[in-house]
């Protein structure tokens, strides 16, 4: 996603919605990785990825992508051993901590959490 503008981006196979944002580009940068319990289950999949659609809802959610591994080439750099990944963009930390004690965050995770076996948080700034 390359932008001048805010955008909020939802995306499941290959649709994009994007719907404009008051504030200034996001500066960090929350991308997770879950492993289901019963890998490839897709009822599980769709489960985890409905549940995290509703964190969409959280104003301080700058971005948010919804994806699932990428049929590229295979490398030994490359880990699609993942079930479902999501993307979040924020504009600060503190947008960062807000979402993390917003009760729709918390929400999902005590409805969610059950699905998952694993999860792997990478969080950065822009540079």
């Amino acid at each position: 996603l390359r932008t001048g503008f805010p955008f909020r981006v939802e995306s499941l196979t290959g649709q994009h919605i994007a719907r404009a944002r008051r504030s200034s580009r996001p500066m960090l940068r929350h991308q997770v990785f879950f492993w289901l319990k019963r890998p490839g289950n897709l009822e599980d999949r769709a489960a985890l990825i409905a549940g995290l659609r509703t964190l969409g809802g959280i104003e301080q959610v700058r971005v948010l992508h919804i994806g699932t591994p990428a049929p590229t080439e295979a490398r030994d750099v490359v880990d699609a051993s993942f079930d479902v990944s999501e993307l979040m963009e924020f504009t600060s930390a503190a947008d960062q901590k807000a979402y993390q004690d917003h009760p729709l965050h918390l929400a999902f995770v005590a409805q969610c959490e059950h699905l998952w076996a694993r999860v792997v948080v990478y969080d950065t700034l822009e540079v």
